[in-house]
């Protein structure tokens, strides 16, 4: 029998994971059945489960995956720029799929104590990433100073959210770039 190397088992299981996005956003959690994993990934249970334990495991490395690339773009470019790749790429079935992931991770936080207790890390270093670059930023002397970063960190939260919502319920992007450009206002010094 071949050995498969690790490129190729990498290279599956991302195969997997944006399958199984694209399933959980379509039918939720409890509507991604094993069946539907099946058929969306082209492959069997066993080569499924081969690389994640269950179907929670399966659903939280889908959430890490988008948390991770998340992570690494806040950081370089800030969570505004998360938001601007968002409506950049609103009407893409992979936006659609990341929406719904965003939605079940929220839904899943309200209704599964052990699940909000493994997403806690992974919140925290959305926030921490946020919060390090909006530091980064007051101390180059482009950001406000009459506010307490905290506060900055969650305003800028609370607006992702709200255009995750937005557009998790299929309400036309129009000229939420000007939107933006009013949040991104908001942070910076006058």
């Amino acid at each position: 029998m071949p050995r498969v190397s690790q490129d190729q088992l990498d290279a599956r299981r991302q195969e997997i994971l944006g399958a199984a996005r694209a399933c959980f956003a379509r039918h939720g959690y409890e509507g991604a059945t094993v069946r539907r994993l099946e058929e969306a990934t082209g492959l069997s249970r066993g080569a499924i489960f081969h690389h994640f334990r269950d179907k929670d495991s399966l659903f939280l490395a889908v959430a890490e995956d988008d948390a991770a690339a998340m992570v690494e773009t806040v950081a370089r470019n800030g969570l505004v720029q998360v938001m601007r790749d968002l409506l950049a790429r609103a009407d893409s079935s992979e936006t659609a799929g990341w929406l719904g992931s965003q939605l079940e991770v929220s839904r899943r936080l309200r209704t599964d104590p052990d699940f909000a207790k493994r997403w806690a890390q992974r919140s925290a270093a959305i926030t921490d990433a946020t919060h390090e670059r909006l530091r980064r930023q007051r101390e180059a002397g482009v950001l406000r100073d009459d506010v307490p970063l905290e506060v900055l960190t969650q305003f800028l939260e609370l607006a992702y959210d709200g255009l995750v919502l937005h557009l998790a319920m299929g309400r036309p992007a129009g000229d939420l770039g000007r939107v933006l450009d009013v949040v991104e206002e908001a942070v910076r010094r006058a």
